[in-house]
């Protein structure tokens, strides 16, 4: 099978799993705006705060993908298992300073200025949410771990079948029947709880029964923690934990702060921001198949391939981001109806906002894939210092620069679009740098010809 081929096939099959739990959120998304509006805008200051912790943990895991792919490269299966078996402290670790920080959500709602009439219904929510970490994590390992592999179906497969159970669950523990009382904002919440164990429980018994996983050598006794190589796994893992933090931070606070504009703002900003979380699929799944690919052939020592596969990524990534923005720019308010249904002031600001998710996801694509493929080459520390200059000064920083505070002569816009039309151009300079710091980090590990 040909390079182009292998990673194609990976991504899409990533990209079908990704979808599907991306569906998650786009199905709370319809059901929160069918219920009520305030529940919409609930849902869009929640769901900001859960993805702002978990996603640290979601890098910290994610980061273990190269690790294990050089592993398999060099033919080293039974280090995949320990390493795997070793991962799980950090899981368990950082599971319960997320459990912790939902519980907790106080300060971080203070200081973002969330209205008193949503405060209590995020509360709730984040509450619910909590019990979800452990589980959601676990997977995300198994995840990442059969990425690593070069097998990503079975968690396709897996994640198919939750999104037939999350739906259904959603709507009836929302709107109630049956016996079971309508739970509104919270029913969304419980049915991502029960869905993750599940999960959790089909991903273990997947690891203990198929041959596939035999030679790995995973379902052994848990070792002691080999601090030598926890340290190892942290020195890839927390800059990654830390720049996926600011990478999402980035996006998601701005969820925060429109929040102060009222409902509408709120809920309009949640539309376009599921929209755009939807499309970042595309590059994501792309940059997780490019970067196993990459990292296999740097473990077998082949730099020549690994080469090859980083600029298909490159060429790949850009046609998508290109096709899909323009997709979104031309049927946006469509899109918004479908959320918003009859609240016509919602779906107005929504769809205003199209040219800019645009813009955003092109640039998005990019600087993506160039952060993932900086990770297959142990690069970790810069990317994490370029993301908190671009991302939070220039996007974040700009954008409430803009909307509350006026930049110079000009009177602050109070708007939505404030903050991604700075987003968007802090990811064209993230992008850039990348691509830049990538091409160096390449071609300084090219060997001499001759």
């Amino acid at each position: 099978m040909s390079e182009l081929r292998t990673i194609a096939r990976h991504a899409a099959t990533v990209l079908v799993g990704q979808l599907a739990t991306m569906a998650f959120g786009v199905a709370d998304t319809v059901i929160a705006g069918r219920y009520e509006a305030q529940a919409l805008a609930a849902l869009s200051v929640g769901s900001a705060v859960y993805i702002s912790v978990f996603v640290a943990l979601i890098g910290m895991v994610q980061a273990q993908l190269p690790i294990w792919a050089r592993l398999r490269g060099a033919g080293q299966a039974a280090a995949v298992g320990r390493s795997v078996r070793q991962v799980l402290y950090l899981c368990l670790a950082g599971a319960a300073v997320a459990v912790a920080a939902l519980l907790f959500p106080g300060p971080l709602l203070h200081w973002a200025e969330v209205p008193p009439g949503l405060e209590g219904s995020v509360r709730r929510y984040l509450a619910i949410l909590a019990l979800a970490v452990p589980p959601a994590l676990l997977f995300r390992a198994y995840s990442t771990l059969n990425q690593a592999l070069g097998k990503p179906l079975l968690v396709t497969w897996l994640q198919l079948a939750s999104l037939a159970v999350k739906v259904p669950l959603s709507i009836w523990l929302t709107f109630g029947g049956a016996g079971v009382p309508a739970l509104g904002l919270a029913g969304c919440a419980w049915a991502t709880v029960i869905v993750n164990y599940l999960l959790l429980a089909m991903a273990l018994w997947m690891v203990r029964t198929q041959p596939f996983y035999g030679p790995f050598r995973i379902w052994h006794r848990l070792e002691r923690p080999d601090w030598a190589e926890l340290r190892t796994f942290a020195r890839l893992g927390i800059p990654t934990a830390l720049s996926v933090l600011v990478e999402a931070t980035s996006f998601t606070f701005m969820a925060l702060f429109i929040a102060r504009l009222g409902t509408v703002a709120a809920a309009s900003h949640q539309i376009a921001a599921n929209v755009a979380a939807l499309l970042y699929m595309m590059p994501l799944s792309l940059s997780l198949a490019t970067s196993a690919r990459v990292s296999y052939w740097l473990g077998a020592g082949d730099q020549r391939r690994a080469r090859q596969a980083l600029r298909l990524g490159y060429k790949l990534g850009l046609l998508l981001a290109v096709g899909s923005a323009l997709v979104i720019a031309a049927g946006h308010h469509p899109i918004a109806r479908l959320y918003a249904g009859e609240h016509d002031a919602v779906v107005a600001m929504a769809g205003g906002l199209r040219l800019w998710v645009a813009g955003y996801h092109v640039a998005d694509s990019l600087q993506t894939l160039g952060v993932f493929l900086l990770r297959s080459y142990g690069v970790a520390t810069r990317p994490l210092v370029l993301y908190c200059v671009l991302l939070w000064g220039v996007g974040l920083g700009g954008g409430y620069l803009i909307a509350y505070v006026g930049p110079g002569p000009f009177a602050p816009v109070q708007a939505p679009s404030a903050f991604w039309s700075a987003g968007a151009f802090a990811l064209v300079l993230t992008a850039v740098a990348f691509t830049a710091l990538l091409w160096r980090v390449v071609h300084a590990r090219r060997r001499p010809a001759g």
